[in-house]
């Protein structure tokens, strides 16, 4: 696990140093603090994890790269290690003994208490998964079966085995909607509060977000707020109001859109292929009940305590002409796959709002086995900082950033569970890399030093890097996959085989080039941070603002190992596209031989066939007529008619047959 206040792409080539530090006391309750201008803390439908830390603002620093000189200067020799050995005494080897554990227990492990909470948390939402699985395959039964064939449905009325399944309840159908669908006003809101020395997190619900963008502690250098909101109809109002009630923050003028100084990106990341096509289902398959419509249209703000965020999101419903109904607030929820949507550079609302067809494409990436059961979907997250150290972040994004050997493990948590798992989430990440010492390792204790940071942690993923690389990334699952199609274009001929080898490869070269697309948004993103950073860093010169930890990572720093990690990336799917579409073009090249070749053959059996018809148009005449007048017969045998009626009656059953044929309408 990286050190808070390190990236793998710091540049200072000071002696890297381990500084091992006693475990963090807990922090005590919000009662016993001296703080008591915390606000909300009381809240009764909120839950709070809070952390604090006694260490000095040192003990967790910037881990600098080391130089080789200063490496091999520094090592001991063989002589100097046997004397240390032997110069220990017991005291002084039991006390290094504990440093180590506790150490390795800080990285390896997690707080207990916190691990219980989370776990707990894990269950009682799985047990609910369960009950909605359940209904959600009666209902699946049931509208299959009404697709059936005749024949299962008149077996239906004698087996009770082929009968139509009951549909569930209206009041199961409805808890079904929003356990895939929440109601907005009950979203799941992650509130973050960092201050030196202390962090804390508490869950709220979205109808009571405008209370905590409000005001912040005083303890509090920057509240970061993260809804987990895709762009839509409450995405929008949210954003508005959010900027409207605070002035604005420095600006990314560079990072940002022309005449929109907030930063976005969109990032990729892993979802269950079931659970994806779940929530298709049940989007389209309840969306067309309109007895639902109006109990679920009641319920989208019945828990609403905001002041203007219900009635923002019906004028902005009628100011763009569209209903703000039950399923259109929510179809912002659904994740978009690689080959649909726009990417990035959304200009307005309407933009977003694409239309959801139930079956979901299989990838050629879950052809690798590491990613057999992923789905690798789209999503924006979008960053709105405001002068006050308040940060509000909006994605839908509910998947997996961090790859590791527990992937699959991962896919099976529910999607709230997973801002809990910094083993998996990059925002999850985010807060517990700070939940000890809160912004004491912080270069500056900023919104704008967070943002970079969040946002630097978020755009480079998914990866293997926070896990030690010990899964297949991305580009190295797709080489592997091009070298199956590779493999398939030599594959002795078959039926279809061919179509189905160039669709594998169309689909290929499409989520390539949608990889490379967003890396090079990313790229530029990057690019365009770096300018505001240096206007940044030269206003702080000219005001004499010294940093507050200079030997924490810097945003110039961050944002250069962000650029080199996107970089590597655009050029790995750069060189995997360009491979694909040769390849594809080899194969397009090796099937015209083929078919030349077949064409060359063909043409030797058709002259054959020819000399075949010439040979039996002469011989088969001939054979006739030696066949039928070497025949010893003067009568029909066993009949006294003669053999001129039978050839009367021949003649004549034809002439009937011709005179029906004409008869008869065409």
């Amino acid at each position: 696990m990286e050190s808070p206040g390190r990236s793998p792409g710091s540049d200072n080539n000071e002696t890297e140093t381990w500084e091992l530090t006693s475990q963090s006391t807990k922090a005590g309750s919000d009662s016993s603090r001296s703080d008591g201008h915390r606000r909300h803390s009381s809240s009764a439908s909120s839950s709070s994890v809070s952390t604090n830390s006694d260490n000095s603002p040192g003990s967790n620093g910037r881990r600098t790269r080391p130089s080789v000189t200063s490496i091999v200067s520094s090592l001991p020799t063989v002589r100097e290690m046997h004397d240390r050995r032997t110069s220990l005494t017991s005291e002084e080897t039991v006390v290094s003994s504990k440093k180590v554990l506790t150490n390795f227990q800080k990285v390896a492990g997690r707080d207990p208490e916190i691990e219980a909470r989370r776990l707990r948390k894990l269950s009682r939402l799985n047990t609910e998964y369960c009950i909605q699985k359940s209904i959600y395959n009666r209902l699946m039964d049931c509208y299959n079966a009404s697709y059936s064939c005749l024949q299962n449905r008149l077996l239906g009325l004698f087996l009770k085995s082929r009968r139509r399944p009951q549909l569930p309840s209206k009041d199961e159908l409805i808890g079904l909607a929003r356990h895939y669908y929440p109601a907005r006003a009950d979203l799941k809101v992650q509130v973050c509060d960092f201050g030196l020395g202390r962090a804390e997190r508490n869950e709220i619900t979205l109808g009571q977000i405008e209370e905590y963008w409000q005001d912040k502690p005083d303890w509090v250098d920057v509240r970061w707020i993260h809804a987990p909101l895709g762009l839509g109809l409450t995405h929008s109002s949210v954003e508005d109001i959010f900027l409207h009630d605070g002035q604005p923050g420095r600006e990314f003028e560079n990072g940002g859109a022309s005449g929109w100084p907030y930063l976005e990106t969109e990032v990729l990341n892993m979802r269950s292929h079931k659970d994806f096509q779940e929530m298709r289902d049940v989007y389209l398959i309840l969306g067309s009940h309109p007895e639902l419509n109006e109990e679920l249209d009641q319920c989208s703000f019945k828990n609403d305590e905001n002041s203007s965020l219900q009635s923002d999101v019906s004028w902005r419903a009628n100011h763009l002409a569209l209903p703000a109904n039950y399923w259109n607030l929510v179809s912002s929820d659904m994740p978009w796959q690689l080959t649909e949507g726009l990417v990035m550079g959304i200009r307005g609302l309407t933009e977003g709002l694409q239309p959801i067809t139930r079956q979901i494409g299989q990838q050629t990436l879950c052809n690798h086995p590491f990613y057999k059961d992923c789905h690798m979907v789209r999503n924006l997250f979008r960053c709105f900082h405001r002068s006050d150290g308040i940060l509000l972040t909006m994605s839908s994004m509910a998947g997996i950033n961090f790859l590791d050997q527990k992937l699959s493990q991962h896919l099976s948590e529910p999607a709230e569970a997973i801002f809990d798992n910094e083993n998996a989430s990059a925002p999850g990440y985010v807060f517990s890399a700070f939940a000890d010492q809160g912004t004491s390792t912080w270069h500056r204790r900023t919104v704008e030093w967070f943002l970079t940071y969040l946002i630097t942690e978020v755009g480079v993923t998914p990866h293997t890097l926070r896990q030690g690389h010990n899964a297949p990334d991305l580009n190295l699952a797709y080489q592997a996959v091009i070298n199956d199609l590779k493999r398939r274009r030599y594959a002795p001929w078959r039926k279809d085989e061919t179509v189905k080898l160039v669709r594998d490869y169309l689909a290929c070269v499409d989520e390539l080039t949608t990889v490379k697309v967003i890396c090079q948004k990313q790229v530029d993103l990057f690019k365009g941070m770096q300018q505001d950073i240096r206007k940044f860093e030269q206003e702080d010169n000219r005001a004499r603002r010294t940093p507050d930890f200079p030997q924490g990572e810097s945003m110039h720093e961050r944002v250069k190992w962000a650029l080199t990690m996107v970089k590597a990336r655009h050029d790995a799917f750069e060189k995997l596209l360009n491979e694909a579409k040769q390849s594809m073009e080899a194969l397009f090249q090796l099937r015209s031989i083929e078919q030349n070749e077949l064409a060359i053959v063909s043409d030797s059996q058709n002259k054959a066939v020819l000399i075949f018809t010439g040979v039996t148009t002469i011989f088969l005449p001939l054979s006739f007529f030696t066949s039928y007048y070497g025949m010893n017969l003067s009568t029909i045998v066993d009949t006294p008619r003669t053999e001129g009626y039978f050839w009367k009656t021949l003649v004549e059953a034809a002439l009937e047959e011709q005179t029906v044929g004409e008869a008869s309408p065409s």
